[in-house]
């Protein structure tokens, strides 16, 4: 079997389209050739940043012949019923058959598709792909029609058998396909030709150029690490950034620099930042004091004096920069220590948050009315708590933040600090944003906790108020992520947080929004969020395992917009339902519930008015009573504590009676008093178990 080896040789593409476009070229090129009949047993994409490569093992040699059969109309039909089939299938009268069966004469098509070669149908899929292929943006250059991500000057397509390598005929707007590439731009040398995806791999090698982008990423590491090490200083670790850089060299030279003394008193994430978006350099601290002091850069070439050259024009260009970083830090700093962090909140009067939401001022003043609200929930100081969500955003204003947005919130604490606030407040300028996703860390401080709730449940309320809510995949205000940041924040601090309660947390923030932008009925709009809420809380429990059907139970019950509750309340009915007695327990009370429901239905009144051990005639009758009485004296204390998992274990022990019962008593008896006595012990038992979780909404 054929290996096939292709290669789309272009100018530099920009590192961050290259995996995509290598996985692109994989599955385009693949899916093509299995539609065709060539089937493969394996494939593997490469880039470097001239280049995309795809090499594709035990490619079939030709695509099998097929034979197809299309029933026609009958062999009667008229005469424009009979052509019409004749042209769908593509075949003349003489081409059919005539056949019968129990409509009559029919008439069938008989297609037969010879088997077409491998190089055929790999020059037609691989045109195909060219000139189709899916960019993020592309560049049509030259007198061609041909759009790639930038000038596409060779093509290499070469199948390889055992008797030798075949070069596959294609042009694509004069570039003619052949067996020749070539290597670096600068030490590559010649071009070559190649006849085999070893061979071209091994050739890249001597000709500088690692092909795999992961081969290229740990050698930038290994050789990173290393000269850190050596120096007794570390690497900051930073994967994005790594997989970048393997993007923008196809020989990685790693050389380290120095940090000019002047800038290493900023602070560490500055210059990491700086040298991150500006010049693509990793940073080296010193794991003793925690500071920045040099910086990896990656060469995509070998010099004579070993990089010197290199990294003294780096060392200039870095220089620059830092200028700048540390210009927009001292003048930070002065605005910090001197006006103070309200001359930057100040200014967010004008700026808008939202045209329908007013300023970022103004929203402010909402976040800090409710952390005030909440900082007693959660243990926290209210001055603090207010104090806190007041200064928390004013670095929206500072020039750094300006300049690297992505600083928000640590420049925060750092002006914070500079300004002589507490240390709480200083702490929830930067954690207030927490968690971002469902990998961040999530705030314990009270004070962070507090303002970070705050936050997140102001955004949440306001564009609830101006019906602004996701719709299917579109969440551009990101308020997916900021409900399971709180539901995050509860239940990590164990929180006991009402949100649609009277003087719950959503009652601040909706009432302010009333009276500032003349919002009104915001009943059904508080709802619908408690809803959206509850949504989120699925998510998150699904991943944690808990049934779909358990956590409905559980928000089926009272004091549903408590999340921490919600959450204790699902957990351990999940446990409960992993057990024999829990399973079977749900089993016997639906059997009763369906039963006493039916029975209600049919007489038009309601059993609930208590069973009488008197008019009990059976001993599974009389043992019934006394485990109920015996199960309600465990659960009663054990739900006034919240003690699910105890509740649950009082009801397991009903198990055994409840079947007994079954068993041996015929609920529906002739006597009228028995059969509504048996039906109000039904109801006990329906009574008892539906304190814990509505139980009826359990499947099986």
């Amino acid at each position: 079997m054929p290996d096939l080896l292709i290669e789309l040789f272009s100018e530099e593409i920009p590192a961050r389209m290259q995996r995509r476009a290598a996985e692109d070229l994989k599955a385009l090129v693949t899916d093509g050739l299995v539609e065709a009949g060539l089937t493969y047993a394996g494939a593997a994409a490469f880039s470097t940043p001239r280049r995309l490569t795809l090499a594709i093992e035990g490619l079939l040699a030709a695509s099998p012949a097929t034979r197809e059969e299309h029933r026609g109309p009958k062999a009667d039909a008229p005469e424009k019923a009979i052509e019409g089939f004749l042209r769908g299938a593509g075949v003349s009268r003489e081409q059919c058959e005539i056949r019968e069966d129990k409509k009559g004469a029919v008439l069938f098509a008989l297609i037969e598709k010879p088997g077409r070669p491998a190089p055929e149908i790999v020059a037609e899929v691989l045109e195909r792909v060219i000139r189709t292929f899916p960019w993020p943006k592309s560049m049509r250059w030259g007198a061609g029609s041909l759009r790639w991500v930038r000038p596409l000057h060779r093509i290499l397509c070469v199948l390889t058998t055992e008797a030798g390598a075949e070069v596959v005929p294609l042009t694509v707007d004069g570039i003619e396909a052949g067996n020749v590439t070539e290597g670096h731009r600068f030490m590559g040398g010649a071009p070559f030709t190649v006849s085999s995806f070893e061979d071209y791999e091994a050739k890249l090698k001597r000709a500088f150029v690692i092909l795999n982008p992961e081969e290229r990423a740990e050698a930038i590491w290994h050789d990173a690490t290393n000269r850190a090490f050596a120096s007794g200083l570390e690497v900051v670790e930073d994967r994005g950034l790594l997989a970048e850089v393997a993007g923008l060299v196809e020989w990685p030279v790693v050389l380290m620099g120095e940090i000019g003394a002047d800038f290493l008193h900023l602070p560490p994430e500055v210059l990491q930042t700086s040298m991150k978006e500006h010049q693509k350099f990793f940073s080296v601290k010193n794991p003793a004091t925690g500071r920045i002091e040099r910086f990896v850069t990656v060469a995509n070439i070998e010099t004579a004096d070993h990089g010197a050259t290199i990294l003294a024009g780096n060392r200039k260009v870095l220089a620059a920069r830092l200028s700048d970083a540390r210009f927009f830090w001292d003048n930070d700093l002065r605005v910090a220590r001197g006006p103070g962090l309200a001359a930057w909140t100040d200014r967010l009067d004008n700026v808008t948050f939202h045209n329908k939401l007013g300023s970022q001022k103004a929203r402010i003043d909402r976040i800090a009315a409710l952390a005030r609200e909440i900082a007693p929930m959660v243990g926290a100081d209210a001055d603090l708590a207010e104090t806190a969500a007041r200064v928390a955003k004013a670095d929206l204003s500072s020039e750094m933040v300006y300049e690297f947005p992505e600083l928000q919130g640590l420049m925060g604490r750092y002006y914070a600090e500079a300004a002589g606030l507490p240390t709480e407040v200083a702490a929830a300028a930067q954690e207030h944003y927490s968690p971002l996703g469902p990998s961040d860390s999530v705030p314990t401080a009270p004070v962070s906790v507090a303002v970070a709730l705050a936050d997140k449940l102001d955004t949440l309320t306001g564009f609830w108020a101006i019906d602004e809510k996701p719709t299917g995949s579109k969440d551009p205000y990101a308020l997916r992520r900021a409900a399971l940041g709180v539901i995050r924040l509860v239940l990590a601090n164990g929180l006991r947080l009402p949100l649609n309660a009277p003087g719950g947390a959503f009652d601040v923030p909706f009432e302010m929004l009333t009276t500032s932008l003349h919002i009104r009925d915001t009943a059904a709009k508080r709802a619908d969020l408690l809803a959206f809420f509850h949504d989120r809380l699925k998510v998150h429990l699904k991943d944690e395992g808990i049934r779909h059907d358990v956590i409905d139970a559980c928000l089926a019950m009272p004091g549903s917009d408590d999340l921490a509750l919600v959450v204790a309340r699902a957990r351990a009915l999940q446990g409960f339902m992993g057990s024999e007695d829990g399973t079977n327990l749900v089993q016997g009370f639906k059997r009763a519930n369906n039963i006493l429901t039916q029975a209600e239905e049919k007489d038009g009144v309601e059993y609930s008015f208590g069973a009488d051990l008197k008019f009990t005639e059976t001993e599974e009758e009389r043992a019934l009573f006394a485990a109920l009485d015996a199960a309600e004296a465990r659960i009663a204390p054990a739900m006034a504590a919240e003690d699910f998992a105890a509740a649950m274990s009082a009801m397991a022990s009903l198990r055994a009676p409840i079947d007994a019962f079954f068993t041996a008593v015929q609920v529906n008896a002739d006597n009228q008093i028995v059969r509504r006595n048996r039906l109000n012990l039904l109801a006990r038992i329906r009574k008892i178990c539906l304190q814990v979780a509505d139980l009826t909404r359990l499947e099986g």
